[in-house]
């Protein structure tokens, strides 16, 4: 069986499929192709990349990036705090799940986005309002996350404190949030995804400089070369910070099991025992962090 490409092969082939991406990107748009897809509509390559470089030498691009990250951060924290708190209460507590379980679960299938007009009208400026939107976007997921998270843990390791003298404070801290962690990391990953969504879509809605709200102004002028700025702009932040989420939640639970992917065979301990003929410490620490090449 053929060995899978290293590290290094790994970041060609990612590099390359990126390249061959753009490239058709290119060949499409200069060619002007239309076939049922008009890319004779898009800006080529070249167009959005010259936009990006003249706006990376102006301020308003700064002052755009700065916003919006400032809002995706103060809504994305409190979201933290409050929705891995508020999971931990209901699945903990019959009391609160009985008096904050319904309010839950008919809140949270309403998109984020709807609730801008609740944002207008109970806040004084577009600025809460905004943090707001982005703020209720990564609360729910990372609520019902850490709820089931929090449930799943097996009743041994609490009765274990318990019979070692340990009260509901030490089971807390000792047992509740270190098992429930990847469950809490899963939510924050995804909740920090949706509050890009509904920051930008804010933003386009009642926002006063932002990633959005400039996004939107280029396409009412039909700038469509600075919308697809934008639209890169919006990508890289949100692969970053997600990204940075995942490398966080992969440092604090690092004394989890992890398991290597081997193609065409069967996942296998990322700590296994080595040999002098198979080396695979090297192995297990590049697929620890595989998905953040």
């Amino acid at each position: 069986m053929s060995r899978y490409p290293g590290r290094a092969g790994r970041l060609a082939l990612r590099a390359g499929s990126l390249a061959a991406a753009l490239g058709l990107w290119q060949l499409l748009t200069t060619l002007d192709v239309n076939v049922w897809l008009r890319f004779a509509q898009f800006p080529t390559v070249t167009d959005v990349a010259r936009t990006l470089a003249d706006r990376l030498t102006g301020p308003d691009y700064w002052t755009d990036l700065t916003d919006s990250v400032t809002r995706i951060l103060t809504g994305f924290l409190l979201a933290a705090v409050l929705g891995v708190a508020t999971g931990v209460l209901v699945a903990r507590s019959r009391l609160a799940e009985d008096l904050l379980g319904p309010v839950i679960e008919v809140v949270r299938p309403v998109p984020a986005i709807a609730m801008v007009p609740v944002a207008i009208l109970l806040f004084p400026s577009n600025e809460q309002g905004i943090v707001f939107i982005t703020f209720t976007a990564a609360f729910f997921p990372v609520l019902v996350s850490t709820r089931h998270a929090v449930r799943a843990l097996t009743p041994v390791w609490e009765e274990a404190v318990r019979t070692m003298g340990g009260g509901r404070w030490r089971i807390l801290r000792s047992v509740v949030l270190p098992g429930a962690l990847p469950g809490i990391f899963g939510g924050l990953s995804v909740g920090i995804g949706v509050s890009w969504i509904c920051v930008i879509s804010a933003e386009m809605i009642s926002g006063q400089y932002g990633v959005g709200y400039r996004t939107w102004q280029d396409y009412t002028i039909v700038n469509y070369p600075g919308v697809f700025v934008g639209m890169v702009t919006i990508g890289l932040l949100g692969w970053l910070t997600s990204t940075s989420v995942e490398l966080v939640g992969r440092r604090l639970t690092r004394w989890l099991p992890r398991t290597s992917y081997v193609p065409g065979g069967r996942p296998r301990p990322a700590r296994a025992a080595t040999t002098a003929a198979e080396p695979a410490d090297a192995e297990a620490e590049e697929a620890c962090d595989e998905h953040l090449v």
